[in-house]
C-alpha cells in the first residue's frame, strides 16, 4: 500500500514553515469539516487524512522522522512515549502574555466540563418579596424560573444514536495540542475519550446535553420566614450533565415592613401610648398584636419608656412549634388642658404630692463643680 504524502494532502511544499502548515490545515479543515458536510463520507475521509497529516507535520520530531523514513510510526521514534493524558515538550517556556494557569485553563477548562461523567446540576436562587403579614401567616407564591432541562431529544447524551464518525474536535487523532513558543502540550481528547470517533452531535442541544427552559413554579412559603430565609425546592435547579441529578432551587425571601410593629428575629416590638392617670393609678389596657387584641396590665407608678412582655405573641418560629414574644413599650401622653378647672386640679395634685424629680441632679452638681476646681 502506498504511503500517504502528508505534504501533498495539506498542499504545501516540503520546505513549508510551521506557520504555513498551520494555515493550510485551517483552510482545509474549514472546507471538509464533517459538521459542514453532513452525510458526505468523502469529505469525512478527506478530513481524517488532513488531521492525520497535520498531527505529524505540526510536530517537529514527528516531521523529522517522516521526512527520513517517508512515514511516521512510534517504533521509528526513539523518543516516543505512551499516550499519557498530558505531555510536555521543549524547555523554552516563553509564554508571552499567557501564564501556566492560562494554558492549563485553555487545555482543560472547557473540555473538563464536557467529560461524560454524571455531574450534578447547579443550584439556583430566586428572590421573592413577601409582605409583613404573609411572612407571619405563610402564603403560596408563584415564581418564574429560567433554568435548563435535560435534552428530550438525546436524553442528555449530547449525541445521536447514529454510527460514530470522525471526532470533530480532534479531527480523528484522539489528541488535542496547544503550543506556546517551544512549549508543547498534548492531551487526550475528552470529547471522544481518545478514540478519534464520536457520534454526531444532537441537533437540538448541539452536544450541550441540556436545553433552556422557562418554568412557573408554585411554592409554599411557611409562616415565620424573614428577610434572607431560604426555602428549598428540590430538583428545580439546573439539569445535571450526562445523567447527573438536577440541582435545587432556593427561594430567598425579602420581607416588607409594617407601620406599627417592628420585627427582630421571632420577637415583635411596638410602642403604645397611655394616659397620666393610667400610669399613676395602674390600668388594664388592650394592645394590638399580630393575632388581634390582647390585654396588658399596667402597674401603678409606671414610667414612660417601660417595656412589658406578652408571652408567645410574636412570630412563629421556623425551628419548631413555638412563637416569639411581643414587647410593648409604653409612652405617657400629657393631656392638653382645656379649661381653668383642669389647671386648678393639677396644681392641687402637685401641692398634695410634692416631689422633686431632679433631686438626684442637685446632688451631682456639687461633685462636678468640685472636680472642675481640682482640675
Amino acid at each position: 500500500m502506498d504511503k500517504p504524502d502528508y505534504y501533498a494532502i495539506l498542499g504545501v511544499s516540503r520546505e513549508a514553515t510551521p506557520q504555513e502548515i498551520d494555515r493550510a490545515y485551517r483552510k482545509l479543515a474549514r472546507r471538509y469539516h464533517p459538521e459542514l458536510n453532513p452525510g458526505d463520507e468523502e469529505a469525512e475521509e478527506i478530513f481524517r487524512r488532513i488531521a492525520e497529516a497535520y498531527e505529524v507535520l505540526s510536530d517537529p520530531r514527528k516531521r523529522q522522522i517522516y521526512d527520513r523514513y517517508g512515514e511516521y510510526r512510534e517504533d521509528l521514534d526513539p523518543e516516543a512515549r505512551p499516550a499519557a493524558d498530558v505531555l510536555f515538550e521543549g524547555f523554552d517556556f516563553g509564554l508571552g502574555e499567557k501564564s501556566f494557569g492560562d494554558i492549563f485553563e485553555e487545555l482543560f477548562g472547557e473540555e473538563a466540563a464536557r467529560k461524560k461523567e454524571p455531574q450534578r446540576g447547579a443550584d439556583l436562587e430566586v428572590p421573592l418579596a413577601v409582605t409583613f403579614e404573609q411572612a407571619l401567616t405563610g402564603t403560596t407564591a408563584t415564581v418564574t424560573v429560567r433554568r435548563s432541562e435535560t435534552c428530550t431529544m438525546c436524553g442528555g447524551r449530547g449525541e445521536t444514536s447514529e454510527p460514530p464518525t470522525t471526532c470533530f474536535r480532534c479531527g480523528g487523532s484522539g489528541r488535542k495540542q496547544i503550543s506556546r513558543g517551544r512549549l508543547r502540550l498534548s492531551a487526550r481528547c475528552d470529547h471522544c475519550q481518545g478514540t478519534g470517533r464520536s457520534h454526531p452531535l444532537c441537533p437540538r442541544c448541539r452536544g450541550e446535553t441540556r436545553t433552556p427552559l422557562t418554568e412557573t413554579i408554585t411554592v409554599q412559603i411557611p409562616p415565620g420566614v424573614d428577610t434572607g430565609s431560604r426555602i428549598r425546592v428540590p430538583e428545580k435547579g439546573e439539569a445535571g450533565l450526562y445523567g447527573g441529578p438536577p440541582g435545587d432551587l432556593y427561594i430567598v425571601t425579602n420581607v416588607g415592613t409594617h407601620p406599627f410593629f417592628v420585627r427582630k428575629g421571632d420577637n415583635i416590638y411596638c410602642t403604645v401610648p397611655i394616659t397620666v392617670a393610667e400610669a399613676i393609678l395602674g390600668a388594664k389596657i388592650e394592645v394590638p398584636t399580630i393575632r388581634g387584641k390582647a390585654w396588658l396590665r399596667i402597674p401603678p407608678g409606671t414610667h414612660s419608656g417601660q417595656v412589658f412582655r406578652l408571652h408567645e405573641q410574636g412570630v412563629p418560629s421556623l425551628r419548631g412549634d413555638v412563637c416569639g414574644d411581643q414587647y410593648v413599650e409604653v409612652k405617657i401622653v400629657i393631656p392638653r388642658l382645656v379649661d381653668q378647672r383642669s389647671r386648678e386640679l393639677i396644681r392641687e395634685f402637685e401641692e398634695r404630692n410634692p416631689e422633686n424629680p431632679r433631686a438626684e441632679l442637685d446632688r451631682i452638681a456639687p461633685i462636678i463643680r468640685q472636680a472642675d476646681g481640682e482640675s
